[in-house]
C-alpha cells in the first residue's frame, strides 16, 4: 500500500489515466433518497386538503367525451359549467387501486428500474428543438441522427440510467413519422430504458407495434416493458388536453407504462406560492392518474408532478434556481404521500454552455430531488438552456456529476467493524496511518467511486498535461464513444421487418463505422 503523499495510477473506464480503479457505477435499485423531508405532516395534510378540493369543486376543463364517460360512470360529475368534477370517494378509491410499484425494463442485466418507495434513478429528457454541435460548439436544429448518438453515448455512462427522449428530430415531415423514428432510434441505440411521447392514439398504436416485433410479442413486452410514454394531460390550469387524454386512455388499454405529467409554472399558470402551485399541481396529476386507472386497472402508471419555476422579470423558465429546487423536493414529496411510483424534472440549467453555472444550477436541482427520493429523475443530463438545447459532451460531465449525487445516498454502515474502534486502537499504537490496513484496501476498491473526466490531480500534473479543462476531456469521451460505439440492439431480421412496415428515416450508414 502507497505511503502517504504518494500518488496512485490506474486507468479509468473511460481510458484517461486517473487515481485508481473503484466501481463504476452505484448499484440500481439500491440507490434510495429520503433524508431531505422540506414538508412536516400538518404541511402535507393542508395541502393534501386543498388539492383534493380543487379535484372535487373546481375540477377540470374541457374533458373529452371518453374521458367524462370513464369518471361519470365511477361516480364524477360534469358540472353546469362543462368542467368535471372529482369527488373525494372516487379519488380514494383510485389512490387505494393504482399500482404502489412499477419496472420499467432495459434490453441487458441489471438495467431494470423498479420505481417503488423512494429509490431514485436518474435520466435524460427535454424534447429540446436545438442541439450543440459537439464539433463546432454551435447551436443548430436537432435531427434523428443525433438522437441516435445521443442513445449510443447514453448506453455506456453507467451513471444515467435511462433515455428519455433529449430531442426532437426536426427533420422528421410529421408528427407519426416523428413519433415512429423517435422510437426506433431510441431503441437501436441504447439497451437502457427508453422514455418516449406520442400526439395520438394512432402513434401510441404504431410504437405499441414497434416494440411489440422487437420484443417477440405483445406479451413478451408486456412482460418486460422496455418502452414507456411520457404524457403531458393538463394544459395548466386545471384545463385537460382532449390529444392527450386520448394518447393516454390508448397507452392504458394496449399496457405501456406511462407518466401521467403536469408542467405548471409558478406564477404564470399556477399561483406564485410554492404551496399553492404544488397543490394545483397535485390535483392536475391526481385527475390524470385517476382517468388512465379508469381505462385500465391494471395500467402501470407513474405520478409526474414538474411544477416549474417562471422568472417574472422575463416570462422564462428559470430551471435552475433555488426556488425550482425546493418547489420539486416539495412536489415530490406529496408524490410520495400517496405512495406512488413518481418521476419529476431536475437539472433544467438556464447556462447555454456546460460550464460553472451549469454545473451548480443542476448539482442543486438534481440533488434536492434525490434526496427527497424521487423514483424518476428526468432532465438529470445533457440539457442546457432551460431545456433548449442538448449537448453531448454536457451528458459525459453530468455523468460524473451524477455519480457523486448518487454516491451520496449511500447508506452509513454502523457494525464493528464499520465503526473500526479496534483498527483505530491498533493504528493510533503502531503506523499512524491507515494506507497499510487490508480493509482499506479493499475499501477503496469497492466503497469509492472514481470519476471519468473530473481531474484530481496535483496542480503540478495538470499543469504538464497542458492544464485541460473538463469540457475538453468531455468531449474527447464523446467523439471517442461515437466513433466507436455501434450496439445492435434490433436484430438484422427484425430491423427489416421494420423497415418494411414502418417509415424509418435513420439510414443503416448512421449505424457502422464510417
Amino acid at each position: 500500500m502507497a505511503q502517504p503523499g504518494a500518488r496512485r495510477r490506474g486507468r479509468r473506464r473511460g481510458g484517461d489515466e486517473g487515481e485508481g480503479t473503484g466501481r463504476a457505477a452505484a448499484p440500481l435499485n439500491r440507490l434510495t433518497g429520503g433524508r431531505l423531508n422540506p414538508l412536516d405532516a400538518d404541511a402535507i395534510t393542508q395541502i393534501d386538503a386543498a388539492a383534493r378540493a380543487i379535484l372535487a369543486e373546481i375540477g377540470m376543463a374541457a374533458p373529452p367525451e371518453d374521458v367524462v364517460g370513464l369518471v361519470t360512470a365511477a361516480g364524477g360529475d360534469l358540472s353546469s359549467e362543462g368542467r368535471l368534477l372529482f369527488p373525494r370517494d372516487l379519488q380514494d378509491s383510485a389512490l387505494a387501486g393504482i399500482g404502489r410499484e412499477v419496472a420499467l425494463c432495459g434490453r441487458r442485466p441489471g438495467l431494470d428500474l423498479h420505481l417503488a418507495g423512494r429509490k431514485v434513478h436518474v435520466g435524460t429528457g427535454g424534447a429540446s428543438p436545438q442541439m450543440v454541435d459537439l464539433h463546432s460548439g454551435a447551436y443548430r436544429p436537432s435531427t434523428l441522427a443525433d438522437l441516435y448518438d445521443a442513445a449510443r453515448l447514453v448506453d455506456v455512462l453507467d451513471n444515467i440510467h435511462f433515455f428519455a427522449r433529449p430531442v426532437v428530430a426536426r427533420d422528421m415531415d410529421s408528427d407519426l413519422l416523428l413519433e415512429i423514428n423517435t422510437a426506433y432510434a431510441a431503441l437501436a441505440g441504447t439497451a437502457k430504458h427508453v422514455v418516449v411521447s406520442a400526439s395520438s392514439p394512432e402513434a401510441v398504436r404504431a410504437i405499441a407495434d414497434l416494440c411489440f416485433a422487437i420484443a417477440g410479442s405483445a406479451d413478451a413486452f408486456r412482460d418486460r416493458p422496455f418502452l414507456s410514454l411520457t404524457i403531458n394531460h393538463v394544459v395548466p390550469p386545471l384545463r385537460f388536453s382532449a390529444e392527450a387524454c386520448d394518447v393516454m386512455i390508448e397507452a392504458a388499454r394496449l399496457g405501456l407504462p406511462m407518466q401521467c405529467n403536469t408542467f405548471g409554472q409558478l406564477g404564470a399558470s399556477s399561483p406564485v406560492t410554492i404551496a399553492g402551485c404544488v397543490a394545483q399541481t397535485i390535483a392536475e396529476t391526481l385527475a390524470g392518474v385517476i382517468v388512465a386507472w379508469l381505462a385500465n386497472p391494471q395500467a402501470r402508471i407513474i405520478f409526474g408532478p414538474r411544477p416549474m419555476v417562471t422568472d417574472l422579470r422575463t416570462g422564462g423558465m428559470a430551471g435552475g434556481c433555488g426556488e425550482q429546487a425546493l418547489l420539486t423536493a416539495v412536489a415530490v414529496r406529496m408524490a410520495q404521500h400517496y405512495g406512488l411510483p413518481n418521476s419529476t424534472i431536475a437539472g433544467a440549467t438556464d447556462s447555454k454552455v456546460p460550464d460553472g453555472q451549469a454545473g451548480f444550477e443542476k448539482s442543486l436541482t438534481v440533488s434536492m430531488a434525490a434526496q427527497t427520493g424521487s423514483n424518476m429523475i428526468t432532465q438529470a443530463a445533457g440539457a442546457l438552456a432551460g431545456l433548449m438545447a442538448c449537448s453531448l459532451e454536457a451528458y459525459v460531465i453530468d455523468n460524473d456529476m451524477l455519480g457523486v449525487i448518487l454516491r451520496s445516498l449511500a447508506p452509513i454502515e454502523l457494525d464493528d467493524t464499520a465503526l473500526s474502534v479496534a483498527a483505530i486502537a491498533e493504528v493510533a499504537r503502531g503506523e499512524g496511518h491507515f494506507l497499510g490496513q487490508p480493509e482499506t484496501y479493499q475499501r477503496m476498491q469497492s466503497d469509492f467511486l472514481y470519476p471519468d473526466v473530473s481531474d484530481r490531480r496535483s496542480p503540478e500534473d495538470w499543469a504538464i498535461a497542458g492544464s485541460p479543462d473538463i469540457r475538453n476531456a468531455a468531449k474527447a469521451r464523446a467523439q471517442d464513444t461515437l466513433a466507436t460505439h455501434y450496439p445492435n440492439y434490433i436484430p438484422e431480421d427484425i430491423d427489416a421487418d421494420l423497415r418494411d412496415r414502418f417509415d424509418i428515416r435513420l439510414p443503416k450508414t448512421c449505424m457502422r463505422p464510417s
